[in-house]
């Protein structure tokens, strides 16, 4: 079975390439060159540091004819850090110093792909990878002390500034179409710049933001705990985070409550796609069933594959959906909006080539996540807000989708 499986695999890759494609008969070609690491100049002085201090960066790839004035800048997930000893420990990783970066591949990167087959409405744009380093979804702005005494950068907020500053002087503010996207702690990145971005840019530009995997929900674990707001409460406390927070929210609920997208969503003004599983590994992992309140591991196998839920988890697991869903209506009622909310056991979509736009990428009304969101930032479709039915009812969601470990 497994045999006859990879071989319908194999034709299905095949197929989508179209009939006798001359360049998979052929000799492969030399993968395209990585995306050179740039760091950012005068990081220092400006205080924009990652958290043991050494300068971010960015991966940035020139566009090209129709695309020389197109720009998406897509800002990298990662989690958080929400006390100070799991922010010192970051900074021996790839999420707290830029000593641990290396040049990464655009090539098979779904929407950051230059094969214009595979992602043909943002194939010859700039394309911009910004690298995340502060663990507060480039939003703090605060300073703290490690237990050996040395320096702990919390400056998220200055980073997304002064990258974005210095992409303006790199062509970014003669764009004519800027897209501001992320995955995971990037997607809610997103949402929280959304309307700082924009606002950098005049009226005639097309500016808009895609949230991917971002829509985080301030739900109850299965112990009836609220157990992931300590999460959140401790990132935004320690970092400072106050600062990238809306107004109106803040009005009337604690700064906490606002780092949530469902309280501050209908604050935002930009035009804005949400993209997201409603059954999102990532929350069902620490969101809805983390470790504190299963304490008997009865869930371990669930979490780790759908496949493997009981009846009751699966329902469980509904009504975590159909929280989402009700989050979500702030969406349907904004006329230049757009979202693809699929039934999929999968965590951030955009970037993955097999999710974005392949043989096997998930469907809604018949399109895939390139399609839908090409059809939304093109205006070449109105209404595009496809919101799947409950899990197991879609046949394209495989388990060949990517999780995160």
């Amino acid at each position: 079975m497994a045999v006859a499986a990879a071989a319908v695999l194999v034709l299905l890759l095949l197929s989508f390439s179209g009939p006798l494609c001359p360049r998979l008969l052929s000799a492969s070609p030399s993968p395209p060159e990585p995306v050179a690491l740039t760091l950012l100049a005068c990081a220092t002085e400006k205080g924009a540091v990652c958290l043991d201090g050494t300068p971010p960066g960015y991966h940035l790839q020139r566009g090209s004819g129709s695309g020389s004035r197109s720009w998406l800048i897509h800002l990298e997930g990662g989690a958080w850090c929400s006390t100070v000893e799991r922010c010192s420990d970051h900074r021996m990783t790839v999420l707290g110093s830029s000593d641990f970066m290396k040049p990464m591949q655009f090539a098979g990167s779904g929407i950051l792909d230059s094969d214009q087959h595979l992602n043909p409405d943002f194939y010859n744009w700039n394309k911009v990878y910004v690298r995340y380093c502060d663990g507060a979804s480039f939003s703090g702005d605060a300073k703290g002390r490690a237990q050996d005494g040395s320096i702990i950068h919390f400056r998220g907020l200055r980073i997304y500034e002064a990258v974005i500053d210095e992409l303006m002087e790199k062509g970014l503010v003669n764009a004519t179409q800027a897209l501001l996207m992320g995955c995971s702690a990037g997607g809610l990145a997103t949402l929280l710049h959304c309307d700082n971005f924009s606002a950098r840019f005049p009226k005639e530009a097309s500016v808009k933001c895609l949230a991917d995997a971002g829509f985080f929900l301030d739900a109850k674990d299965i112990s009836g705990e609220r157990s992931f707001r300590s999460n959140f409460d401790g990132v935004v406390q320690l970092q400072n985070v106050r600062k990238v927070l809306y107004e109106d929210c803040l009005a009337n609920k604690e700064p906490t409550e606002c780092f949530y997208p469902a309280e501050f969503i209908k604050s935002i003004h930009t035009p804005l796609f949400i993209l997201n599983s409603a059954y999102d590994p990532s929350q069902i992992r620490n969101i809805l069933v983390p470790g504190s309140s299963d304490p008997d591991k009865s869930w371990l196998s669930c979490k780790d594959n759908i496949k493997n839920c009981n009846s009751t988890q699966i329902q469980i697991l509904h009504g975590f959906r159909n929280a989402m869903v009700n989050d979500l209506k702030a969406v349907q009622e904004k006329e230049d909006w757009g979202m693809f909310i699929d039934s999929c056991f999968t965590h951030c979509q955009a970037l993955y080539g097999i999710s974005w736009n392949s043989p096997i990428s998930p469907r809604l009304g018949n399109k895939t996540i390139a399609e839908s969101v090409g059809d939304w930032n093109s205006g070449r479709r109105k209404g595009v807000k496809y919101i799947d039915c409950e899990y197991p009812c879609n046949p394209t969601c495989s388990s060949l989708l990517p999780t995160p470990p």
